[in-house]
């Protein structure tokens, strides 16, 4: 992170910048700060002053130009005894947005909310009015919503429909793309990009490879058609463990959910699950809303869910029961086991996902995992976009 000021290459410049990586015990060695870097070290110090780390270092917070807060997020007493007025949430974010770079600023608001839990940028009407709605404020307005009175809820909803709306915007592309249809290896007399037979190209046109040049000249570039799928009507399952550590993965199966809502061939089925199980199909078509209604925490009793997705299947063979769960089962696990078994000798397609979001970078309870593939399961971690890729094949198969 570096602040905007001096210009980096002067002396004061590089000073400036070394005192405020190195705080304010530095200060004796670099010099004092100019007015705008004794603001920004305020900032930053109301923020990373907090980390425990330095008290354990024995590192002492404050000093000439520097503010402190207590860890509640709103103010706390200074240490440096220059007599300035303390920090509030909605001070800081004033100055932030005043002394740093767009970058910088969301790398700021991210670790005040994912970080150090400030709760108060999502639970004061005064931040939320301000602030500008990205994935990490989504994050911490679902962790906290339980604390909110109805006017942060409804400046609250802004932010989870902002984020929903992106995220709606990005995958509904993937999912079209994924359901237009499958390229056949007949040829085409539609000149289409999407449809552009690299390889083939490639093979009729070796003739015009010019070696002194190293260049291959196309004179006639192929293309490919495309073959619409017979779709047949399918279930698409989604049964979603709503514990804390699943939280990315509920946002966006609500978003994949409304995504595939009402394609051709398909029926959505959305279902949250902890230790009580919770139909919210209903709501597919606002997942805004829909987040807002997902209650976090909980015990986790996974076989009671795919018990109850295997109470929604119509036609076996042209159903995909998907478990998005870390599956550490607070139930019977043995039950699990089972009811996954049944789902896939009936000719159910089973996937587990360990994750479901833009990173698939799964953490599981891989023995459990393991367990489930063994009786026929499909365990891993999918993008939304390869969610629907998958489906698109397996209906169109």
């Amino acid at each position: 992170m570096t602040p905007p000021g001096t210009p980096p290459g002067t002396a004061a410049g590089d000073l400036e910048r070394w005192r405020l990586i190195l705080g304010a015990p530095a200060g004796g060695a670099t010099g004092p700060l100019g007015a705008d870097a004794a603001a920004r070290d305020r900032a930053l110090d109301w923020l990373y002053g907090r980390d425990p780390e330095l008290a354990r270092r024995g590192v002492r917070r404050g000093g000439a130009g520097s503010g402190s807060a207590a860890g509640d997020g709103r103010s706390g007493d200074r240490t440096g005894g220059d007599g300035e007025s303390v920090l509030t949430t909605v001070d800081w974010l004033d100055d932030v947005h005043r002394l740093f770079p767009k970058e910088t600023i969301e790398r700021l608001e991210r670790d005040a909310v994912e970080r150090y839990e400030i709760h108060d940028i999502v639970t004061d009407p005064a931040v939320l009015e301000r602030i500008e709605p990205d994935r990490s404020l989504l994050r911490a307005v679902m962790r906290t919503k339980h604390l909110m009175n109805p006017e942060v809820l409804a400046l609250a909803r802004r932010i989870v429909e902002a984020v929903v709306r992106e995220l709606m915007e990005k995958l509904a592309t993937e999912v079209r793309q994924a359901f237009h249809g499958t390229r056949s290896r007949r040829p085409s007399r539609i000149r289409n990009s999407r449809n552009f037979d690299f390889h083939g190209t490639v093979r009729a046109n070796l003739a015009h490879y010019r070696p002194d040049e190293r260049r291959l000249y196309i004179e006639n570039p192929r293309f490919v058609s495309r073959t619409r799928r017979h779709v047949e009507q399918w279930q698409m399952i989604l049964l979603v463990d709503q514990s804390g550590s699943m939280l990315d993965s509920v946002i966006h199966s609500a978003v994949t959910a409304a995504c595939l809502w009402g394609l051709p061939g398909l029926k959505t089925h959305l279902v949250a699950f902890d230790t009580a199980v919770v139909d919210l199909t209903s709501d597919v078509t606002d997942p805004a809303e829909l987040l807002m209604k997902v209650q976090l925490g909980g015990g986790t009793d996974i076989a009671r869910a795919v018990a109850y997705g295997a109470g929604l299947v119509d036609n076996p063979r042209r159903a995909i029961v998907a478990v998005i769960s870390d599956f550490y089962e607070g139930g019977d696990a043995g039950r699990l086991v089972r009811e996954v078994r049944r789902l896939v000798e009936q000719g159910t397609c089973v996937l587990g996902l360990a994750a479901l979001d833009e990173d698939a970078d799964p953490a599981f309870d891989r023995d459990m995992g393991r367990r489930l593939a063994a009786v026929g399961a499909h365990v891993g971690a999918m993008t939304p976009g390869r969610l629907a890729e998958f489906v698109a094949e397996r209906i169109g198969s």
